[in-house]
C-alpha cells in the first residue's frame, strides 16, 4: 500500500517520461494493474498521426485521457490545462494523476504548467519526474537528441530499464554517465519496469530550486507563437498579406480585447492564446476570411503573396493578433480595404518560442482495414528491421491477424520487437490495423506498401 502525503492536501502528480521505447507503457500498465489502493487518472500523449497508445494501456478506460496533437510540451499544453481543469472539478473520484509524455518531449515545460497556472498550482502538486532509460539503446540518442538528455536532467527518479539486455560492466559505465548528468536523482535498475511502486509514487522528489539550476528560465513559459501585436480595427474589412516564408503555413489567432490596456494585454491574454493554439485549426487559402474570435487559423502562405480578409463588419475595437512565426519572416502587413493605409500595431512583443525538436525525427502512421497474414508480417518486419533498424527508434501498433480472435499488441525499438495478445475482437467489430513508426529517414510510401502486402 502506498502511503498518502499527509502534509499537502493538493493532489500529487507524477510526470512519467523517457525516450522512445524506454518502457513507459509497460510501467504504466503495472501501476494501473497492481493492488496499491490508489485511484489514478492517467493523461497520455502520443507523437504520431495514428493514436494507438490508448489501446496499449490496460484496465482504466474511463480514467485515461489521450492527446495526440503533437508534443505535450508545445501546442498541446492548452489541452493539458483543460484536462487538468476538468479533473480538479471531480477530485473526489481520484487521488493521483499520472502524466505520460511522448518519448520526444522535454519534461520541463510540462512540469512548468503546474507553476505558471495559478488554478493548477492551488490544487495540484508535482510529486516527481520519473524518467525511464533504455539501457540497451539510450547512448545512441544522448549525443544526437536533446530531448533524451533533458529527460534525464529533469528526473527525480531514474529507472535504468531493460538491464537484462546489457552486460553488467556496460550498466556500471552507463550509470556513471547518468550520475554525471544528474547527480541528485535516485537510480533504480529494472527489468521490464519492475520495482516497488513506493519508489516512484508519492516520493516527494520534485524540487523547484533544482529545476531552476538546470534551466534558469524554467519559470519563463514557452509558447506556440513567437509574436503578438495589438491592433485597433474600425467596423469594416481589412486585408492581411503574407509573402512566401520559411514555412508554407502560418498559424494565427485574433482575439477581441476590448477594455484592456494595450501595454499589458499581450501578456495577459497569452494563456488564452495558448489554449486557442491547442485547438484544431481552420485552414484558410488565398482570399479566405479571418473572423475575430477565439479560433486558430492556418494561413496557407505557399505562393509568392497571399491575401486574406479580416472581417470586422460588425465589431470594432482592439484585438490581439498572435502569430506562429515572426511577422517579418513573411513580410506580414495589414491594410484597410482600400489598400491606402497600412496599420501598425499599437503595441507588440516577442514571445519565447517552443523548444526546438530534431526535425529529422518524424512519424509515419498507417491505418488499414482487414486481417494480416502472420507469416507475411513476420517476414516483412524482419527484413525491414535488418535494413532500417538503426533509423527506426520506435514502432507500436494494434494489429488484426488472420486466424486470431485477439488483437495483437505490437511494440518495437530499433531492431528488437515483441508482440503480445490484447483485448478480443467483438463479433460485430470491423477489424483494422494501426501501426506507427517513429524515426529518421522514414519513407512513407515504402512503409505503407510493405504493410499492405502483409494483408491476407
Amino acid at each position: 500500500m502506498i502511503s498518502p502525503n499527509t502534509t499537502d492536501t493538493r493532489t500529487p502528480v507524477t510526470v512519467l517520461t523517457g525516450f522512445l521505447g524506454s518502457g513507459k507503457t509497460t510501467l504504466l500498465n503495472r501501476i494501473l494493474s497492481e493492488e496499491h489502493g490508489k485511484r489514478i487518472a492517467v493523461i497520455e500523449n502520443e507523437f504520431g498521426e495514428v493514436g494507438v497508445d490508448h489501446e496499449l494501456v490496460i484496465g482504466a478506460e474511463e480514467e485515461v485521457f489521450e492527446m495526440n496533437n503533437g508534443c505535450i510540451c508545445c501546442t498541446v499544453r492548452g489541452d493539458l490545462i483543460r484536462i487538468l481543469g476538468k479533473l480538479t472539478k471531480r477530485r473526489d473520484q481520484f487521488d493521483y494523476i499520472l502524466i505520460e509524455t511522448t518519448g520526444m518531449a522535454d519534461p520541463g515545460p510540462v512540469v512548468q504548467t503546474f507553476f505558471m497556472d495559478d488554478e493548477m498550482a492551488a490544487q495540484l502538486r508535482v510529486d516527481a519526474c520519473v524518467t525511464l532509460v533504455d539501457a540497451r539503446h539510450i547512448e545512441q540518442h544522448l549525443d544526437k537528441q536533446a530531448e533524451a538528455s533533458e529527460q534525464i536532467a529533469y528526473a527525480d527518479v531514474l529507472l535504468l530499464n531493460k538491464i537484462d539486455l546489457v552486460e553488467n560492466e556496460d550498466l556500471d559505465r552507463l550509470e556513471r554517465r547518468l550520475r554525471k548528468m544528474n547527480a541528485r536523482a535516485a537510480i533504480h535498475r529494472t527489468e521490464r519496469s519492475e520495482l516497488p511502486l513506493e519508489r516512484i509514487l508519492n516520493v516527494g522528489g520534485f524540487d523547484i530550486n533544482r529545476a531552476l539550476e538546470i534551466d534558469p528560465k524554467f519559470l519563463e513559459p514557452e509558447y506556440p507563437f513567437e509574436w503578438g501585436g495589438v491592433y485597433e480595427f474600425r467596423s469594416g474589412t481589412y486585408h492581411l498579406a503574407l509573402d512566401a516564408g520559411p514555412d508554407p503555413t502560418m498559424d494565427v489567432t485574433l482575439i477581441p480585447i476590448n477594455g484592456s490596456p494595450p501595454e499589458n494585454v499581450l501578456a495577459n491574454y497569452s494563456e488564452t492564446a495558448v489554449r486557442v493554439f491547442s485547438e484544431d485549426y481552420w485552414p484558410l487559402f488565398d482570399g479566405g476570411t479571418l473572423v475575430p474570435a477565439s479560433r486558430k487559423y492556418r494561413l496557407k502562405a505557399d505562393r509568392t503573396t497571399q491575401q486574406f480578409r479580416i472581417d470586422c463588419s460588425s465589431t470594432d475595437g482592439r484585438f490581439a493578433l498572435y502569430t506562429e512565426h515572426g511577422p517579418d519572416e513573411f513580410a506580414m502587413r495589414i491594410t484597410s480595404a482600400s489598400g491606402n493605409a497600412t496599420l501598425a500595431p499599437i503595441s507588440q512583443r516577442d514571445f519565447k518560442p517552443d523548444h526546438e525538436h530534431d526535425d529529422q525525427v518524424t512519424s509515419v502512421g498507417i491505418s488499414i482495414d482487414g486481417a494480416l497474414k502472420l507469416e507475411k508480417l513476420n517476414k516483412w518486419l524482419s527484413v525491414l528491421l535488418r535494413e532500417r533498424g538503426p533509423d527506426i527508434f520506435r514502432m507500436k501498433g494494434v494489429l488484426a491477424v488472420a486466424g486470431y480472435d485477439m488483437r495483437m499488441v505490437f511494440q518495437g525499438v530499433h531492431m528488437l520487437m515483441d508482440a503480445q495478445p490484447g483485448e478480443p475482437w467483438r463479433k460485430d467489430e470491423n477489424r483494422k490495423n494501426a501501426l506507427v513508426f517513429i524515426g529518421r529517414n522514414l519513407d512513407r510510401a515504402e512503409l505503407e506498401e510493405g504493410f499492405r502486402r502483409c494483408l491476407a
